[in-house]
């Protein structure tokens, strides 16, 4: 259980939720281990938890509670709510921005510009830990690049500046991404990105990771009432999760590119775990995909000092409260959209 602002976020599987009085009772094998005032909450959210007994489910709809249920792995199912209340005006001000190139390109310049800062202090991290098995002189330079990059996006006059500074960045940093794979250098190599298909382990990897992080992205700002299909920097397109893919640039380098690494230097993921198809394509082989979503997981449960917050949560909330910021932002109950900032 995990209270955040005005959000009750509850992340394990084995806890029952019912009402008592004006509380949200959480309970665990018939024990409570908390309660929460309802009049302190504006949405509940669910994990694959036990259930949910039908007068809290009622109260919460009366009371204008948004209550939302997401699968044990992050996927989006439903949310329960009574009289439609915010959820209409928020997303029609999301509307509102994505037509307007000036306000869209506020909330774009701060993610991009999170995205860079974030890939800059895994370079960073990586001259701090592993200094004598990296050529510091070139992540020296790589990371100072990055820093300039920063500064630019900070200042484009328009979106298609932005996407060229962020192309340009993400070649640099990937151009040390190979030098970051410090055991299996035999079996795992990086040579470049390569998508739809990936052309290699490290790519298959890298964008596996991905698309769980983008799943996520969507189901949190789905949580919060956003559309996860209209964004603000990636455009329109039928089927693409759009402000997903905004979204998610805040936690690639962080996030994804971290945990990749991670399981290729700790040998986590091992050259059976995945295979090459006859079109070329690497895939995961399913006990890939399984030793990848157990460590995933395991990352998920991991913890950290959110820097905007100021406050301890585990790393598979990140989406969430980022939505969560995001939607603030929107209703204008914050001046700026604070992006998740990582060292």
């Amino acid at each position: 259980m995990k209270r955040l602002r005005n959000t009750l976020y509850i992340n394990q599987p084995d806890r029952y939720l019912s009402l008592d009085g004006e509380n949200v009772v959480v309970s665990c094998d018939g024990s409570e281990i908390g309660r929460v005032p309802l009049h302190n909450l504006e949405q509940i959210v669910t994990f694959g938890h036990a259930g949910t007994s039908p007068a809290l489910m009622g109260k919460c709809a009366h009371d204008g509670i948004s209550l939302v249920f997401m699968s044990r792995s992050g996927h989006f199912q439903a949310r329960v709510e009574g009289e439609v209340r915010g959820n209409v005006l928020l997303r029609r001000e999301q509307y509102r921005i994505a037509d307007d190139a000036e306000r869209s390109l506020l909330i774009a310049r701060s993610s991009i510009a999170a995205k860079l800062f974030n890939s800059r202090w895994v370079l960073e991290r990586m001259m701090r830990d592993h200094a004598p098995r990296i050529d510091i002189e070139l992540f020296r330079q790589k990371s100072q690049y990055l820093q300039t990059a920063i500064t630019n996006a900070e200042n484009v006059p328009d979106a298609d500046t932005l996407r060229g500074i962020e192309g340009e960045a993400a070649s640099v940093y990937f151009s040390v991404f190979d030098d970051m794979l410090l055991q299996q250098k035999e079996d795992f190599r990086f040579t470049g990105r390569s998508r739809r298909p990936p052309l290699d382990r490290v790519n298959a990897l890298l964008s596996f990771a991905y698309s769980l992080m983008t799943n996520q992205c969507a189901s949190a700002l789905e949580a919060v009432g956003l559309d996860p299909y209209v964004g603000f920097l990636h455009t329109d397109r039928p089927g693409r999760k759009s402000l997903a893919l905004d979204m998610v640039e805040e936690f690639r380098a962080v996030y994804c590119d971290r945990f990749v690494l991670t399981l290729i230097n700790k040998r986590y993921i091992q050259p059976e775990h995945l295979a090459l198809r006859e079109d070329g394509a690497v895939l995961l082989t399913e006990q890939g995909r399984k030793v990848f979503l157990e460590h995933w997981q395991k990352r998920k449960y991991e913890e950290l000092r959110h820097p905007y917050l100021n406050e301890k949560l585990e790393w598979g909330m990140l989406p969430y409260v980022q939505a969560l910021l995001l939607a603030r932002y929107i209703r204008s109950d914050l001046d700026a959209y604070p992006p998740f900032l990582w060292k």
